[in-house]
């Protein structure tokens, strides 16, 4: 088998029109990918400042939303393998793609919670079938010279995505901006609220383009010869990407693999037998780990982050494009080195560099939240009849701190709760104007939908019960008064996130979709792949659903320290588990790990 390896991995000199074509397509998809993960991050304060408002969502809701994307993703890779499986590797793309599209108009002419929550959760279905389908259908198509800068180029267009969901952000908040100046209350509510809105309807155009495209690609060969035993189909797609020696090469080598039956079709094999638990298990972990650095949050979040390490407003969103400029640059210059030094070269170079850059951005954090004054006592005590309403002017700034007068703005987080239901409320008073502290009942405790009440009614529902948090009073659980950080400390956070990303990109960023898609054997690839990228987004998950709560309770460095833990058993797993599987082809590096039991 090792000649027609050889000769099938010999790419031509300059890709056929068709492998550009499938590359653009393919990376389309990675476009959709970054905007799903990207376009909150803008739209984030301007929805937190309107549908707060018009439809009372808690933190809890608006960290729900951040992470509906996530939760669709988690949802969807429970059958992506499955789907791409049943109707082809091509129609689950197509698939994806016209979620994506149905999302849009859902999401920006919501008018309150569940079709809102609705929209980003068919974002995130969409996100999760292209996490999988997208890579396994690269790694199915190309060959192993390719296959490398291939799904890199998925990794550049993702990140291209995050570029424009951040620019199309930075442009909406100018106009934001403009309203600001008149001063004008409506002006400025109805300015935020078309901004949000508007940041979704731009991204309706890279659906479209992706959803229609697929529709002219070939089948996956693979999918064609070993799931449907279709020779001639198999061999006609892959004489659109290679010249006709190669495509017989590929083809034989195919056909020789032990992953085909008798009748050309591929035997059912449990993911856990034991030939395949190796591999399957470390791409889990690649996996997980990618996740436990934190990058999907520190994107959605990030101008909040740099909100609260000390930015303003427009230059913490000109700080989040320079974030997803340098993501992009970096995913290039990934693309040139990862058929070049390998895969675990790169991880074990991003992992380290991940790991010191979230130290350093701990410690920053660590040093401002260090000197923040306990004011939940005196703020307890205003609580009147299970709810707090304080109009926070120069006296009662002052108040809070015992007396002492303000120097420069000052912020306080609140963390409250009614029974089990907890919210957090951030205030700052930039420009010295009132700033006004309102806590109800009403606007914290949210009652069960339909869902909510049935599975309550099973005794099966694991969130807070309304019932009982209509009884429980208003408990400040933590408030915390400081300074607002200054300038330079916003710069030198942005600095670490700018070498966390950098880092990110040259290693996980790009080396995680090869990961997912190369140690997986021929027989389980498919449902491999759709369980990895679950457990990826799961992480993923629950990461940006406590994300609020947990700094609000604990402040931004114990979370950043957590990821940098992460971090380091990331590292740890790449140096010491990880094969190389640069210029191998599938079915070479499914035959490796054979040899290892």
């Amino acid at each position: 088998m090792n000649a027609p390896a050889l000769t099938a991995a010999a790419a031509p000199a300059r890709p056929s029109w068709y492998t550009r074509y499938l590359l653009f397509i393919a990376g389309m998809g990675g476009l959709l990918y970054g905007i799903d993960l990207g376009i909150i991050a803008g739209a984030l304060p301007y929805l937190e400042a309107t549908a707060s408002q018009a439809w009372k969502l808690s933190t809890q809701q608006l960290g729900f939303i951040v992470a509906a994307v996530l939760l669709g993703s988690v949802l969807s890779s429970l059958f992506a393998g499955a789907l791409a499986d049943a109707i082809g590797r091509r129609w689950a793309m197509v698939l994806s793609g016209a979620l994506f599209t149905l999302s849009i108009p859902v999401i920006a002419l919501a008018e309150g919670y569940t079709p809102l929550l609705l929209g980003r959760l068919l974002q995130g279905i969409s996100g999760g079938l292209i996490g999988v389908v997208v890579p396994l259908y690269l790694a199915e198509c190309l060959s192993p010279a390719m296959r490398g800068r291939g799904t890199a180029m998925f990794q550049l267009l993702l990140t291209i995505g995050l570029v424009v969901a951040a620019l199309i952000g930075l442009y909406q908040t100018q106009a934001v901006e403009a309203a600001a100046a008149s001063l004008q209350p409506e002006a400025l509510y109805a300015a935020k609220d078309h901004a949000w809105r508007s940041i979704f309807w731009m991204c309706l155009t890279p659906g479209l383009v992706f959803t229609a495209g697929g529709l002219l690609l070939s089948e996956s060969p693979r999918w064609l010869l070993l799931r449907r035993g279709r020779v001639a189909e198999a061999e006609a797609a892959l004489r659109r990407g290679l010249d006709t020696q190669q495509a017989e090469a590929a083809l034989r080598e195919m056909q020789q693999t032990p992953a085909t039956g008798p009748d050309g079709a591929a035997p059912r094999d449990s993911l856990l037998s034991r030939r395949y638990l190796v591999p399957f298990l470390l791409a889990c972990l690649i996996l997980a780990c990618t996740q436990a650095t934190g990058i999907n949050s520190i994107l959605a979040y990030a101008v909040n982050i740099l909100n609260q390490a000390g930015l303003p407003g427009s230059a913490a969103n000109w700080a989040d494009v320079a974030i997803k400029l340098l993501n992009a640059a970096m995913t290039l210059l990934a693309v040139f080195l990862v058929d070049r030094r390998g895969r675990k070269f790169l991880l074990m170079l991003g992992s380290g560099g991940i790991m010191l850059s979230l130290v350093a951005a701990g410690l920053l954090f660590q040093s401002s939240e260090r000197g923040r004054q306990d004011v939940g006592a005196p703020l307890q005590a205003r609580v009147a009849g299970d709810a707090l309403e304080l109009r926070l002017d120069a006296e009662a700034w002052a108040a809070l701190r015992g007396g002492t007068a303000m120097d420069g703005s000052q912020q306080l987080t609140l963390s409250y709760s009614y029974g089990a239901f907890s919210n957090v409320q951030t205030l700052r008073n930039d420009g010295g104007a009132p700033v006004l502290l309102r806590i109800s009942r009403a606007d914290t405790v949210q009652a069960d939908g339909v869902i909510g009440g049935f599975f309550r009614r099973l005794h099966l529902n694991p969130f807070a019960d309304p019932a009982d948090a209509a009884r429980a009073p208003l408990r400040i659980d933590q408030a915390r008064l400081g300074p607002v950080p200054g300038t330079t400390h916003g710069w030198l956070v942005a600095g670490c996130i700018l070498a966390f990303v950098a880092f990110f990109a040259v290693g996980p960023g790009v080396c995680v979709w090869l990961a997912l898609s190369e140690l997986m054997p021929t027989r389980i690839r498919s449902n491999g792949m759709s369980i990895a990228l679950l457990i990826n987004q799961f992480v993923s998950t629950v990461i940006a659903a406590v994300f609020l709560p947990t700094v609000g309770h604990h402040g931004y460095a114990a979370m950043f320290y957590f990821w940098a833990g992460c971090s380091a058993v990331y590292f740890l797993a790449a140096a010491l588990l990880l094969p190389e599987t640069k210029g191998k082809s599938l079915e070479e590096i499914e035959a490796s790990f054979a040899r290892r039991r």
